[in-house]
This record gives C-alpha cells, sequence and structure tokens, in this order.
C-alpha cells in the first residue's frame, strides 16, 4: 500500500533540498544496519547496498548465519520523516521476486556479492531530490517470516545514506575561523593593553568580543548533547560547533587515553577507541538518519529482485568486508555520549580528552608569549627598541596570567559538564581524580577573583563613595578588568551571575544526561532568567553590547524553546521536527554571519577609537599630574617654577591692570539716619577721583617706575641698578611741604 506525502513533508523536503549539497556523485548507499529481532535463527552480519545515478548500478554485499533451512516471505518497510511511504509483502521464491540467498535460507554461512544494471524503468522512479537532500531521514526495515506460520524469524532495520550532511568540514572552519578573528581582536588589544601598561585583555567594552562569540558556539554544541529527538539534520549541524567544547578526534590520542584508562582501572572492552570502530550506534529514541521517497522503496525492491552477475556461496567464509561487519556491535546510545561518540570520541575518553586538548592551548598560549617576549629583548639588545613596547616587557607574567585566566572563564561552563560526566559515567579512577582537582581548581580561581573583586569595590565604597576606582586605577584596571571590562560601572558585579549561569548549565546538561524533558525544561529556565536579567538592567558600557548580548540571549531562549518540539515525551510529529530543526539551523546560521561581520566592523573601529573606560582613565591621569603641578598663583608665573624654566629678560610693562571703578554718588552710608557724621563734609572722598592708570608701570607713588628687568635690557645693556622712590618731592607737592611737628 502507498501513502503520499502530507504537506507539511513537503515543506521540510523543500528546506532540506534548499540546503548546500555540494557536487558529490549522486549515490544512495547504506550507511548502517542493525537487528530488530532478539533470538532470531537468522543473523544479517553483512548488508553494504550502493546504487550509483549516473551508471545505474547497484554494487551490493549480504552476508549472514542461519541456524536452519527455512522458507520465507519478507515484509518491507519505508518511513520518511517518520512518516510510513511504503509498505510491500513478498515471497522470495515467486519468480517476479526471487533472491536466490532466501529461497530457502539455508542452514550456516551465506553471503552474496555483485554488481547489477539497474533498468531506466525503476531508476526512473526516483526523485532527483533525495540526492540532494543533507542528511535524509527515513529507514528501510525488512522483517523475514516463516512462511507457514508467520512466525517472525529476523528482522532487519537498514541505514540509507546519499553522502550530503550537515556536518561539513568548511561550516566548522568558518566557525574557527570567526572565533580566531575574534580572536585576535582580542590579542591586538591585550597587546596593546600590556604596551601601554592599562588596558585590558579582552577587547574592552566592544561586542561581540572573543568570550561572547565562543560561548554562542558552545551554546549551539551544547544544544546537540541534549537527550532529545533530534533530526538528524540538525545533530550532524551541531556537531561543526565541537571544537568549541574541547571535542576534536584525535586517533592517536584517543589510543594514549585508552592506555592510562586501562593502567588506572577502566575497562576497554566495553569502551575504547577499537570498539567504538566495531560499533553501530542507534540513538534511543529510534530515528535514525535515513529517508527513502515514496517511489525510492520500488527502488529498494529492484535491488532485491536482481538476479544475474551473483556470486553466492554457502557454508564459506565471507569476503572481507561481510567478516569485518561479523564482529559489529550494535550499542543505543543518546545525550552527552551519542555526541562525544558521534565525533569517533568514547564516552569514557571525553574528559581527558577535553584535558589534553586544553593542555595544548595553555602550552601554546604561554609559548607564544614567551617568543614574543624574546623576540623584542632580543629587539632591545641591536636595535632602537620602541617605546611603546616597554609596557609589554613590564607586565610580561601579568599579560600570560590574564590570559589563562580568561581561558579559564571561557571554558567553565563546559569543564563542569565533563567533570559531572566524568564523576558518572567515568570507570578510571586516575581520570575521576584529575576531574576533581581541575574542577576544584577552576572554581577556586573564579573565586578568587571574585573576593578580591568584591573587597576591593567595598573598600572603595567605604572611602571614595562609589567603585569608579575599578576602571580608574591603573593597579584594579590590570589586574581584574577582564571579569567586568564590558559593563558599565554600576554593573560591575554582573560578571558573579554570568559564572554561576554557566555553572547551572553545565550542571543540568550533566545531572540530567538521558532526561530529554527535565534538560530542556531547567535549561529554559536558566536562559530566560538571564535574558529578563540583561533586558531589567542593559548592563554594557555601549549601546551595540547591550543590543548584541540581548539579541544572543534571545536566540538562545528561541532554541531550547524549539527544543522542546524534540523531546520526545510530547509525540510531536516527525515533520514538524524536521522543519523545527532547519529552521534553527537557520537561525544560528544567522547568528553566526552577523557575529563575523560585528568583529570585522570592531577590527575597524578599534583602529580610531579607544576602550571608554580605559579613555577616561588615561585623562584622569593626565588631570591629576597637571594638578601636582598647580599653585595659588599660575603655575607658569609661580615663583616655585624652576628658574631654568623662566624667561631671564622678562618686563612687567605689559602686566595689565583692570582700572577701579569710580562711584558716582557719596558713599550710602552717609546719608543714613543713625549716622551721628551724617550731612558732615568728608574730608576726602572714599573712593579716588580719577581713574587708575592702565599701565603696570604709573603709580601716584612711582614705586616700580626706574626698576630694571630681571635679566637685564634685552638688547644688551648691563643690569640696571634699582632705585629707591623719592617720597620727599612727592609729599612737597602734595601737602606743601609740611614735615610735621619736631618732637
Amino acid at each position: 500500500m502507498l501513502r503520499t506525502f502530507s504537506t507539511f513533508s513537503a515543506i521540510s523536503l523543500l528546506l532540506l533540498g534548499s540546503l548546500p549539497a555540494g557536487f558529490a556523485a549522486q549515490v544512495l548507499e547504506t550507511t548502517s544496519f542493525s537487528p530488530c529481532l532478539s533470538g532470531s535463527n537468522i543473523t544479517v552480519n553483512a548488508l553494504d547496498i550502493k546504487y550509483n545515478a549516473d551508471t545505474k548500478e547497484v554494487v551490493f554485499n549480504v552476508g549472514g548465519t542461519s541456524r536452519e533451512t527455512i522458507n520465507v516471505t519478507a515484509q518491507l518497510n519505508v518511513t520518511a520523516y517518520g512518516t510510513s511511504v511504503y509498505q510491500n509483502s513478498f515471497n522470495p521464491c515467486d519468480s517476479d521476486t526471487y533472491v536466490a540467498q532466501l529461497c530457502p535460507v539455508p542452514v550456516g554461512t551465506f553471503s552474496a556479492t555483485g554488481t547489477q544494471l539497474i533498468p531506466a524503468s525503476y531508476a526512473s522512479m526516483i526523485p532527483a531530490i533525495a540526492f540532494s537532500i543533507p542528511d535524509i531521514a527515513a529507514q528501510a526495515t525488512l522483517e523475514l517470516k516463516e512462511l507457514n506460520t508467520g512466525r517472525n524469524v529476523a528482522c532487519l532495520t537498514s541505514v540509507v545514506g546519499n553522502g550530503k550532511t550537515a556536518n561539513v568540514a568548511a561550516v566548522s572552519y568558518v566557525a574557527a575561523g570567526i572565533a580566531g578573528a575574534a580572536f585576535l581582536v582580542t590579542g591586538a588589544s591585550a597587546l596593546g593593553a600590556a604596551a601601554s601598561g592599562g588596558s585590558t585583555a579582552g577587547t574592552g567594552t566592544m561586542s561581540p568580543s572573543f568570550t561572547e562569540v565562543f560561548g554562542v558556539f558552545q551554546g549551539f554544541a551544547m544544544n546537540g548533547m541534549m537527550s532529545v529527538n533530534y533530526p538528524p539534520v540538525y545533530r550532524s549541524f551541531t556537531k561543526n560547533f565541537a571544537f568549541s567544547t574541547g571535542v576534536i578526534p584525535w586517533k592517536a590520542m584517543q589510543r594514549s587515553i585508552d592506555s592510562f584508562r586501562g593502567a588506572t582501572g577502566g575497562n576497554l572492552t566495553a569502551d575504547s577507541v577499537e570498539t567504538l570502530a566495531n560499533t553501530t550506534l542507534v540513538y534511543q529514541s529510534g530515528s535514525t538518519n535515513t529517508t527513502l521517497t515514496k517511489r525510492g522503496a520500488q527502488f529498494y525492491d529492484a535491488m532485491l529482485m536482481v538476479r544475474d552477475s551473483l556470486s553466492t556461496s554457502q557454508n564459506a567464509t565471507t569476503n572481507s568486508t561481510a567478516s569485518s561487519n561479523a564482529t559489529t556491535s550494535v550499542f543505543t546510545v543518546s545525550g552527552i555520549k551519542a555526541y562525544a561518540e558521534e565525533l569517533s570520541v568514547p564516552s569514557a575518553n571525553t574528559f581527558m580528552t577535553v584535558l589534553l586538548i586544553v593542555a595544548c592551548v595553555i602550552g601554546a598560549i604561554a609559548v607564544g608569549i614567551l617568543f614574543f617576549k624574546v623576540i623584542l629583548e632580543t629587539w632591545a639588545l641591536f636595535g632602537s627598541f620602541p617605546k611603546g613596547l616597554t609596557g609589554f616587557r613590564k607586565h610580561y607574567w601579568g599579560t600570560m596570567a590574564r590570559t589563562i585566566v580568561q581561558l579559564i572563564l571561557v571554558l567553565y561552563g563546559v569543564w563542569v559538564l565533563y567533570c559531572i560526566f566524568q564523576f558518572t559515567h567515568g570507570d578510571s579512577w586516575a581520570a575521576k581524580t584529575l576531574a576533581g582537582v581541575t574542577l576544584g581548581l577552576f572554581t577556586a580561581v573564579l573565586a578568587f577573583f571574585t573576593y578580591k573583586i568584591w573587597s576591593t569595590a567595598n573598600k572603595l565604597k567605604k572611602y571614595e563613595g562609589d567603585v569608579s576606582g575599578l576602571y580608574e586605577k591603573k593597579d584594579n584596571w590590570l589586574k581584574y578588568s577582564i571579569f567586568y571590562d564590558t559593563y558599565k560601572k554600576n554593573f560591575w558585579w554582573l560578571f558573579v551571575p554570568i559564572i554561576i549561569y554557566m555553572f547551572a548549565k553545565g550542571c543540568v546538561l550533566a545531572i540530567g544526561d538521558g532526561h530529554g524533558l527535565s534538560q530542556t525544561v531547567a535549561q529554559l529556565v536558566i536562559e530566560c532568567l538571564m535574558l529578563g536579567l540583561l533586558i531589567w538592567n542593559r548592563p554594557y558600557e555601549r549601546r551595540s553590547g547591550n543590543v548584541i548580548n540581548i539579541f544572543i540571549q534571545v536566540v538562545r531562549a528561541l532554541s531550547v524553546i524549539c527544543i522542546l518540539v524534540f523531546v520526545e515525551e510530547l509525540g510531536i510529529a516527525q515533520t514538524t521536527q524536521t522543519v523545527t530543526g532547519v529552521v534553527l539551523i537557520a537561525v544560528q546560521s544567522v547568528l553566526t554571519g552577523v557575529l563575523g561581520i560585528l568583529i570585522v566592523a570592531n577590527a575597524l573601529i578599534m583602529l580610531c577609537k579607544e576602550n571608554p573606560h580605559r579613555k577616561r582613565r588615561k585623562e584622569a591621569e593626565k588631570l591629576n599630574r597637571d594638578l601636582d603641578n598647580l599653585t595659588p598663583l599660575d603655575a607658569r608665573n609661580s615663583l616655585l617654577m624652576d628658574p631654568a624654566q623662566r624667561p631671564l629678560n622678562e618686563d612687567y610693562t605689559r602686566d595689565h591692570k583692570l582700572p577701579l571703578v569710580k562711584q558716582s554718588s557719596a558713599d550710602s552710608f552717609m546719608n543714613e539716619p543713625a549716622n551721628p557724621y551724617a550731612g558732615a563734609t568728608p574730608l576726602r572722598p572714599f573712593t579716588p577721583q580719577t581713574h587708575r592708570t592702565l599701565d603696570s608701570t604709573s603709580s601716584r607713588e612711582h614705586l616700580v617706575s626706574n626698576a630694571a628687568p630681571l635679566g637685564g635690557d634685552p638688547h644688551g645693556s648691563p643690569p640696571q641698578q634699582p632705585t629707591l622712590p623719592n617720597f620727599q618731592s612727592q609729599q612737597q607737592q602734595n601737602y606743601g611741604g609740611y614735615r610735621g611737628v619736631a618732637y
């Protein structure tokens, strides 16, 4: 019976078809299979079928074992995006559907390999979209039933793919490039800070910073670790950001970790890189990354109907491919274990993998900074050392320490996740010990800086009235600014809720592993609380910082709301889940692109605009230096000024004085009735009768009319000796020569 696609299914296919599919060959092939019946007398050990649309050829390899000879009928059921699109029953012994290996199923080992040309009538039934949709979501189930009784004797679920996937290396490179660009902008700012001896190790108040960009990518990866029924296309998309959480496939490293675990109590038989290589992973929800369209199912029948160009054998060893697959195991996985093992990292090795990757990064940071210092020291020995780089030489160790502390701050959330996961799923006592020690160390470092910043802020409030000293005092800025440099002064404390936010996310994912509904609800509460905090306070120094970070948080909250659609307990249709997954990919891809554009813009702005906190602090330092040189007199004319800086030929003839204002009427108190002298004629006016001259050398007593300049005449004449003013002639002129009474 054939069933048509619903409109919703068609929409999902169109959305998936719009994703880039690359230029790979048009093929359909089985990528994995798993039995769906326990205790069966028929076991399939190998199933490799590949169809090439260009050559119209099918290459197949089937092998297995049977404990009895039995006539069977086959039931084929094909589902696409959760909808049954094809069902058919056939007898392998009928002439139209004859399959030699199943008519009857022989006792012992059997295998069949060969190549078969597919008739054009069957090849035309396969729609072109089946070759272009990435991570097609369908599965084909083949059930074998005893002909006479109808008893199930074998069941096989086959995974079919077309080679297209949303887990593309180019996407990972682009994401890593964006993170690298953010790191370079951050590094340039940090280098400038070290060179000037007073800036941050981050990008200051410019958003998005390296911490913010890396946090976004970590959020995408951590979404993929949740124990929900993701559509294959979104599950593959989240793997592109695994590098941000430290899960990087490296087979040589995995073998070393296996050896370490084996020597410290680990069970390599149950979980190791070699075991994982021979394991088929099946997701707990039962959805697999397979799909066949309605007409493609008929092509599946065509593959079963081939009768020529076959190579069959009975009671013989299967070929090398079948033999290699004979030991393949099937494991049901979900959550963090599924995410790590899909990346070829055994779940028991996850923490140690991240630990070694982080150790390599810290070593690279230390070596890079040391190498740069060696270059500067060599430069100073053989050439003129730039003045702008002297600060880096003074703050070399401080720069390294700030960089490592910032790395701890960036990784704290995923570190909590992996450490708790190691405690609950690890099998090596040494790995668990390392997890406990490193988690305690990272938490202690962040707690120490939190205490120091908080105590410093309290002291500043007590003695100075506010916390401006965290931003304006160079010592505080150099030590602690990586925690609060993007925030306004009133919201310096916001880094504490950020740390709690990261800790809570890691705990929820690790402790709730395997419980998708609980994980999702808890994550939604955490994201909404953080969104409310940002919207209510708008704590970032720049308006652009508030807009960008609120937008990032909105995307995080909406992503978790969409993840509710994937919770298996809610029973949402798979077509709805697929469309939701594509929408999530679109939104998160747009966010990634916007971050990349903003990083480029910030790099340009950084060249011509300074961190506002640093700018204000520099202005304050300059003002303090100027205040140190000021006196009650003008600093340039002060007697305390260095004599070497004073002009030797200074003349006072140009030192103009403002005139005294003549009063137009007699003093007001003379006319008061209570004044006993009211009406009397004053001996002289209380104010001068004439204006004072504007020339500083003109005075009634001629005190400085004959004074010589400090350094003599500027034309070379020797300094003139000062003379006493002639009071006698002035007195005779004004008072008629009265000399007073001699006693």
